[in-house]
Parts: structure tokens; sequence; C-alpha cells
């Protein structure tokens, strides 16, 4: 990872970074029920868990390994992962993270199907792209049966913020 997280670039901010990149973070997503995109709690923002959604609509469906390629779904698990910073950023602004500290994955699975580090790590590449050594951080890959509205993915993330 490089370290931009050190911010030894001379203090470019994330937004730099991710303008940088070429990427632009999406609209928050709508709540799908009783609860809100992001919270935070002293110097930590939890996001909810974020489907791979673009415009309001769920861009895939179907179980990884059978209805969804593992490699299709690191894709979502990143677009998942873009989500959740937007989140973030609308709640306290991109340039306010300091660190990521967790990242937990989900992935509709197929039977037998076990490839849920290779999924997830769509999101965990994201955050090492966009923060380099601050965005290493702690994780979770769970294989589930179901997800909310048969997506193939959801990604949370908790950000440490200044």
């Amino acid at each position: 990872m490089s370290t931009w997280g050190e911010r030894s670039d001379g203090g470019r901010s994330w937004s730099e970074r991710l303008a940088e990149l070429g990427i632009e973070l999406p609209e928050v997503v709508a709540p799908l029920a009783a609860y809100v995109p992001a919270v935070r709690t002293g110097n930590l923002v939890y996001t909810a868990g974020q489907l791979p959604i673009v415009s309001g609509e769920l861009t895939r469906t179907g179980k990884v390994g059978a209805d969804v390629d593992p490699d299709d779904a690191k894709d979502l698990a990143r677009l998942c992962g873009l989500n959740a910073l937007a989140a973030v950023d609308a709640l306290v602004g991109i340039d306010a993270v300091t660190r990521v500290v967790k990242v937990v994955g989900f992935v509709a699975s197929a039977p037998g199907f076990g490839g849920q580090p290779g999924v997830v790590n769509g999101a965990s590449e994201l955050f090492g792209e966009v923060f380099g050594d601050a965005g290493a951080h702690a994780r979770s890959a769970v294989g589930v049966s179901e997800l909310p509205r048969n997506a193939p993915v959801e990604v949370e993330i908790v950000v440490e913020v200044g």
C-alpha cells in the first residue's frame, strides 16, 4: 500500500485523491427500511450495509457461484464500498476520514461456494487504493443464504474520523 494515509504527499485530501483516481462518489443510497445510511458516535462512523445499487436500482441479483460470477461479484463489492464512502461523505465529509477501521462483507453464496474473501476484496482494494495505509483494515467476509432484494453482496464499514 502507498503512504496516502500518512499524508506524506504534502497534505493532499482524500477528495483530491478520489479525483486523481477518476472516482466520483455516487449519491447516497436511500434506506430500504427503518435506518439511516451512516451514524457517527465519537470519532467513529458506522455505515449501514450497502448493496450494489446505482441510481436507486439494484445492479445484479442472485447467488455468487451460481447466478453471479465471483469476478463480477468482486466488482459489485467495490460498488458497495463506493456507496459506503458516499454515506460517510454525506455525514461528515470524506476528508474527515483518518482511517478505515473495519469492513464487513456479506456474500449471498451458492451451496459449496467458499470464495467470499476474494469477493469482498473488491471493497478492500478500493479502500487501499483511495486511502493507502489508512485504508488497511480488519475485515470479515461472510457467506450467507440470502441478502435483501436478492442482492449478491452487501458491505458495511467503520471509519475513524478526525
